[in-house]
Formats: C-alpha cells, sequence, structure tokens
C-alpha cells in the first residue's frame, strides 16, 4: 500500500463542519482521457436514494465522454461500477454479496474492472473490509471522488495497481459535470448536496459533508436545456431542499427557488426531501401560487413520540410536527402527503410506538416508507443501549404497515371514477399491455390505451383503486 495509491476515509474529518462558503469549481475532462474508453464497455448497478441515482447518472456522463459505451449485461463488461447506499445494513450486506457474485467473471475477465462507489466508499469499516476480502476490487472513490473518475481510471490502466481514493471532507460544487439521464421525459435537479442535521440514527452527514448549495443561476439554466430537450417533470433534489440557499448568505431562500423554477414553464415540478424543521411560510405561499409545482410532499416523521424524536435529534416535538402538518393540510387541502417512519429505535417503549401508530391516524398519510432501526457505525445512535428484542420490532413494524395500508386504500378513493392527468413512465414493468405513469399526486396508475409513449400527459379514466396503485383506461 502506498499513499498515491490509498486515500482512505476517515470519519473524524467527516464530521467536521465551518460556515465558509463552499468552493465552486468547473470540470473539464483532459484530453489524454478523452478516448481512454474506446472499445470498452460499462456497467452501473445503483443501489439507494435519490441522490445515488443522480450521481450514477453524472458517472455514466463522464464515462461516455470518455468514449466508454454502456451496457446492461455484467458479462459483457470492461468496467463494472456499483454505487452502493449505507443507510441500512440491509443494503451493504447485499452490496457485499453482489461483489462477491463479481469473483467469477473476473475469472474469465481478468482484464475486467470492478469499483466501488456511493456512500458505503465513504465509511472506513467498509474501505477496510473490501480491501482485505475482496480482491477482485480495483477502484474505491467516495462521493467527493467523481469527477476523479478518469484519472483513477487511467492510474489503474497505467500502473495496473488497485486505487482507492476517498475524501472525508465539507465538499464544493462541480458544475458543468457531463451527465446522461436514465429517463428522457422526467430528471433529477440537484439543487444541494450534503446535510448538516445530524440525526443520531444517520450516516448521510459523514458520507455527503455539509449542506452546501448550488448557484440559482446554474439550476435555472440546467432546467431550461431540460426543457428545450423535451423534460416534462424536474423534481429538484437533495437531503434537505428546505435549507437551499442558508450557506450561501444570501436573502433567497427555497421558497424563492421555487417560485423561479415555476417560471421557467416546465409542467410538472417535485421536490425531495423536505425536513420539518426548515418548512416555512414562503414555501407555502409558493406551492400555493404555482400551479406546475405538483400536490405532493414528502414530509418525515421518522417517530410520533417526543422523547424519542429527542433521541433522534430531529430537532421538533410531535405536537409541532403536528401543528406543520396541518397548517399544511388547510392550505394545501388537495395535496398527497408521504413520510418516513422508523420502528425499533433503541429502546423505543411500547408506549413510544403507540404514539408513532396515533400520528399516522392523526396524519392518514398517503404512503410511508418504514423501516426497522438499522445500526449505522460512527453514528451516537449506534452508541445506544438497545435491549428491545427484534421479533417485537417486526410485529411492530407489521402492525404500523396495515395501519398505512388502511390510510393508503382511504385516500385514494377520491380517484375512483375520476379522470386524472399522468406522466407516461412507459411499459408497465409486471405487463407488457399496460403502460404506467404518475398522477401530479404521485399516485401510481397502470392503465390501458394506444399510441402512447413514455414522456405523453394523457388523460385516464381510474376504474379501479388499490393501496398503493391505481388502475384504469385511457379517456377518450
Amino acid at each position: 500500500m502506498t499513499k498515491k495509491d490509498y486515500v482512505l476515509p476517515s470519519l473524524n474529518d467527516a464530521r467536521r463542519r465551518n460556515r465558509e462558503k463552499s468552493e465552486k469549481l468547473d470540470f473539464s475532462l483532459d484530453e489524454k482521457y478523452h478516448e481512454l474508453g474506446k472499445n470498452k464497455k460499462y456497467c452501473i448497478v445503483t443501489h439507494g436514494c435519490q441522490a445515488n441515482q443522480r450521481d450514477s447518472e453524472t458517472i455514466a456522463g463522464i464515462l461516455d465522454s470518455m468514449g466508454y459505451v454502456s451496457c446492461d449485461d455484467e458479462k459483457t463488461a470492461d468496467l463494472i461500477l456499483i454505487n452502493t447506499c449505507a443507510v441500512r445494513q440491509g443494503a451493504e450486506e447485499k452490496v457485499l454479496g453482489e461483489i462477491g457474485a463479481l469473483k467469477r467473471l473476473k475469472t474469465y475477465n481478468p482484464d475486467l474492472l470492478i469499483g466501488i462507489c456511493g456512500c458505503m466508499a465513504q465509511e472506513e469499516r467498509t474501505v477496510k473490509l473490501i480491501l482485505e476480502k475482496y480482491r477482485q476490487v480495483d477502484l474505491i472513490f467516495g462521493t467527493h471522488n467523481i469527477t476523479s473518475l478518469p484519472k483513477l481510471l487511467y492510474e489503474i490502466y497505467t500502473d495496473k495497481k488497485r486505487k482507492v481514493e476517498v475524501f472525508s471532507k465539507m465538499g464544493e460544487i462541480v458544475e458543468n459535470v457531463p451527465v446522461s439521464r436514465f429517463m428522457s421525459h422526467k430528471a433529477w435537479v440537484n439543487i444541494m448536496y450534503g446535510c448538516d442535521k445530524f440525526c443520531t440514527y444517520c450516516i448521510v452527514p459523514y458520507t455527503r459533508g455539509k449542506e452546501r448549495s448550488r448557484q440559482k443561476e446554474d439550476i435555472i439554466n440546467e432546467i431550461n436545456t431540460l426543457i428545450r430537450q423535451g423534460y416534462k417533470e424536474v423534481c429538484l433534489l437533495g437531503q434537505n431542499v428546505n435549507a437551499y440557499g442558508k450557506d450561501l448568505n444570501q436573502d433567497y431562500t427555497f421558497g424563492n427557488l421555487l417560485n423561479d423554477v415555476a417560471l421557467t414553464g416546465i409542467p410538472r415540478i417535485r421536490f425531495m426531501t423536505s425536513h420539518p424543521w426548515d418548512f416555512d411560510d414562503t414555501m407555502i405561499e409558493a406551492i400555493k401560487n404555482n400551479s406546475n409545482i405538483m400536490p405532493y410532499i414528502h414530509l418525515p416523521i421518522q417517530s410520533g413520540n417526543t422523547g424519542i424524536l429527542k433521541k433522534m435529534n430531529r430537532r421538533y416535538t410531535r405536537e409541532e410536527y403536528f401543528e406543520l402538518y396541518d397548517k399544511l393540510k388547510r392550505e394545501l387541502p388537495d395535496f398527497a402527503f408521504t413520510t418516513d417512519i422508523i420502528v425499533g429505535f433503541p429502546n423505543e417503549s411500547d408506549e413510544a410506538f403507540e404514539d408513532t401508530l396515533s400520528a399516522v391516524d392523526h396524519c392518514e398519510y398517503d404512503n410511508a416508507f418504514t423501516f426497522i432501526y438499522s445500526r449505522r457505525e460512527g453514528t451516537p445512535a449506534a452508541l445506544m443501549e438497545d435491549l428491545t428484542d427484534h421479533r417485537v420490532k417486526e410485529e411492530r413494524l407489521q402492525r404500523l404497515n396495515e395501519k398505512v395500508a388502511y390510510y393508503a386504500n382511504k385516500n385514494n378513493q377520491r380517484f375512483k371514477d375520476q379522470i386524472v392527468e399522468v406522466l407516461v413512465d412507459g411499459i408497465s414493468k409486471r405487463n407488457s399491455s399496460v403502460y404506467s405513469g404518475y398522477t401530479p399526486e404521485n399516485k401510481l396508475v397502470n392503465f390501458t390505451g394506444e399510441n402512447i409513449h413514455a414522456g405523453d400527459i394523457v388523460k385516464v379514466k381510474i376504474t379501479e383503486v388499490l393501496s398503493f396503485s391505481l388502475n384504469g383506461v385511457l379517456a377518450e
């Protein structure tokens, strides 16, 4: 191991924060990398959240600009990159299983390069494990090192050595990076990166760096480019979009940005994800006043118990969340609301869990993404004693999911026999004679019809209501 070949992650460095404005950089591809991928194929396997999906589009754009060609079959690839998620233990175990399975491909094709990136690559223990036990991995690079990919590949081809480059830092903003979008009509648009909330269960602030916002001009220019390319929907993306602009020391907030994005005229605007702490009246007014901002809000509660919320460092109480939620429901009565809920946080009592169930009764969410707490090494919650049996947590999750499904079905009933507008994604994955797409409220619709294409916005009559989707026919 040499310093040249290995730049390893540091959890202590990843914890650091300052109030200095993040540096803005411009990406450029050195001419010596332009044909590095000539006659070579790459395959990207993506796990995790929307941020990872967006990162994979950037990675694909960089590789395309180097002459590589994308492929879906790992067996024919010359380069395989696994973009990883570190939010839950199950996700990490799945990735490690995939890495193990790739060993046989390396046996048949010794020139195959295998790389690991994403949030798992930012973890000290994970990088150490991969270096020790997965010799088939040639490259590890972190979330802050995506634009270093051309240099790293060049060095691997030249030196024939493993490369690890994982910076643990607060991060910067890099513009003008090439991107290859995975969809032709819907696009993720990063408005900021990182997170400063430091919820005690969450590894993301350590893997993604501090909150840092893009300049509004760069965001609007990107959206205008997407409009010219025929895109119908953008989703403004950040770990906590509500905090947009706070690091720029300007009197310009996420609500202001929403107004400016709406003025571009793109038909559909969404945003993900909103922390209740930063949801202000400027945002509400922007949402109310712009019809192309879709009637859907994801507002994570995580727990309905104030004591657990305090241990989670969520910065609000049960009552404060309800106050915000009730205000949003009054101001935006036709909106759909979804949430995130963690079951079995260390020493969650029966009473605390009942508070979560009653919170779902209060909010009657359209859907909820529910999980059993997963211990993340390096986070404060990982040091908390937990005496609750895992079987109890599983039983709680089942009860919670049953309640979520009840309200999801109840909320969907309002669409029965109604005509809704659907942005078509394409043919359904489960039935080649059925199309699928989403309503403005982010409801999945499966429907029949003819002469329909991905990117069309069509009217569909809903004929059947399910808990988590709607069925229908193309309206005449």
